[in-house]
This record gives structure tokens, sequence and C-alpha cells, in this order.
């Protein structure tokens, strides 16, 4: 009997190792205890310079009917983007990635993607080929293809814009994770090791919890990462493919292939690691996982550094 159980535990220790191996920082989870919001939801917002808008903290997160601060700048949003689909809970696709489609950390970047990469995403949720982001599974197992296409045509549309300020540093501003996966910086202020780890957080906070989308975030890596990421990306560091074969050589994208450059760097991390670790298959990740499968933690790290530092 203690052979067999010494036998299972052996089997079992690859995946316990796995799991351990995940890298927590990058898929943000509301935390149990968090601080009183900064912003009362009651606190009514005037307009920014160049806006005509003024709303209550509360409903900036009216997920049915976006904040639509400044409709000069960005197209006239199409249903699905602005208001979703009350009748199937579908929410509106600015909600998270708002009307310029540079989204928050805890969303993507979105605005300039092909249509058909994005249409293909949407697909592979609703498959199942995508599994993480229990929000997008349950939208695109009912969004009509009508609706996926609108919204793939409207953020193709977009131009990127610069939305990643990156920064290497040892110490961090201390943050949590609050309501709706988002981080944020700690009111109690103080310092942290930032350690092996990229700390995602907004440039102004008023401006990200009432989803204005005029300025973006401050992503701290780790010293040296930028230069280890650049390598592997140009050269795949003698263990990958490099990146700008398929990402083309300024990571804007090539073809379907999506662009990486400037774009949130812990989605870029959370994508490696689902690729590798099976959380996202399909005929098209099949071309990625021989690229992935050496990589470790910090090589994703590295590579997510150095792609968001670029302009997109």
């Amino acid at each position: 009997m203690k052979n067999v159980i010494g036998v299972l535990a052996l089997v079992l220790l690859p995946a316990v190792a796995a799991a351990a191996d995940k890298p927590d920082w990058a898929f943000p989870v509301t935390e149990k205890v968090v601080p009183p919001p900064r912003f009362e939801g009651s606190r009514v917002r005037p307009p920014p310079p160049g806006s005509t808008l003024s709303i209550t903290r509360a409903k900036a997160d009216d997920m049915y009917d976006i904040p639509n601060w400044f409709p000069d700048r960005y197209p006239s949003m199409p249903k699905i983007v602005q208001f979703g689909n009350k009748d199937t809970q579908v929410r509106a696709c600015g909600s998270c990635h708002l009307p310029n489609g540079a989204g928050h950390d805890e969303s993507a970047y979105v605005a300039g993607l092909p249509a058909a990469y994005f249409i293909r995403q949407m697909a592979d949720w609703k498959s199942g080929d995508r599994k993480f982001g229990g929000i997008m599974v349950a939208m695109a197992k009912v969004l009509t293809d009508a609706e996926i296409k609108e919204a793939a045509d409207y953020f193709a549309s977009l131009k990127p814009r610069p939305w990643i300020r990156v920064v290497e540093a040892d110490t961090v501003p201390k943050s949590f994770v609050g309501p709706g996966n988002k981080r944020l910086l700690h009111p109690s202020g103080g310092t942290e090791p930032l350690g092996n780890r990229i700390i995602e957080v907004p440039e102004d906070e008023e401006v990200v919890v009432y989803r204005d989308p005029s300025s973006g975030f401050v992503a701290y890596v780790p010293k040296g990462s930028i230069a280890k990421g650049e390598a592997l990306v140009k050269t795949g560091g003698g263990k990958t493919t490099p990146c700008i074969m398929c990402h083309g050589t300024t990571l804007k994208g090539l073809g379907d292939w999506p662009a990486l450059a400037g774009r949130h760097p812990n989605y870029i991390v959370r994508q490696l690691w689902n690729m590798q670790n099976g959380e996202r298959v399909g005929p098209a990740v099949e071309l990625m996982k021989p690229v992935v499968e050496k990589l470790t933690n910090d090589d994703m790290m590295a590579i997510a550094a150095y792609a968001a530092s670029l302009t997109p």
C-alpha cells in the first residue's frame, strides 16, 4: 500500500508543480479584503476637459450603457460595443475594452486587431478552445455572428495608440486587486519589492475607474527584462522561434498574426502561459505550442515587457 501511495505521489508531482508555477500576478483576482474605494459610487465626476459628460462612479460601471466621454475621438460605436445586449446578458464590449479599444490590465488591448483574428478568437471561446475568462466564455456562447462582426469591424478600424508606460524597477508602489479584478494603488501608500512580477496600475485612477479612455497605465517590470525580452523576440535566445518571424519586425502584426507592440504585458503573459499549459488550444495555437514549450515564466515576462515598451 505504501508503494502504491508513493507511486501516486510521483505521478501527481508534475501536476502540482505546474499549478504552483502559474504566475498569479498576471491573472488578477479580486482580493477577499480590499480597502474602501477611493471614489464612492455616488461621487459625481464633473466633465473632464473636452467632454460634456458628468456621471456617478456607479453609473460608470453600467455594463449596458458605457460612458461615452469623447464621442469625437473615435467612430460611432455599434450597439454591441456601447450597450451590449441586455436580453442575452452580453456586456457592452466597450465596458472592458473601452471605446478606443485599449482596454484595462485585466482585459485586452483590441484596437487595430484584424477583424478575422477577432472573429476567430470569439469562435475559440465559444468552442472551448480558449478556456480562461469566464465572462468571455459565457458571452461568446450567446453572441450572434452579426454582433461579433460589428465589434470586430469596429475595433479593427481603430488606430492603436500609446497606452502603456513601461518602467524597470526593483521596488513598486503597493497595490491591491479590487472589484472587477482591477489592480489599483493601495490608499495606504508605501512600496514593496517587485520581484519577478509585472505590476500594472493606472496612470490616473479616476480616469480608469470612470472608464475614461484618455489615459492608460504604467507597467513596472524587473530591471533588465526589456533587454532580455528584446533578445528573445529577435533571436529566440536559443530556446524559441523569434517572435518577429510571425508578428513582424516591430511586433505590429503581420497578416492575421496579431500585434503585440504596446499591448498590456500581463495579457501577453497570460496568453503565453495559457498556450503552454493547455488553457488555450485550437488549430492556430498549434503553431505556437513549440514556440512556448521551453519558455520559463521569466522568459514570458521579459517578452511581454519588451513588447509592451514598443510603440503600438
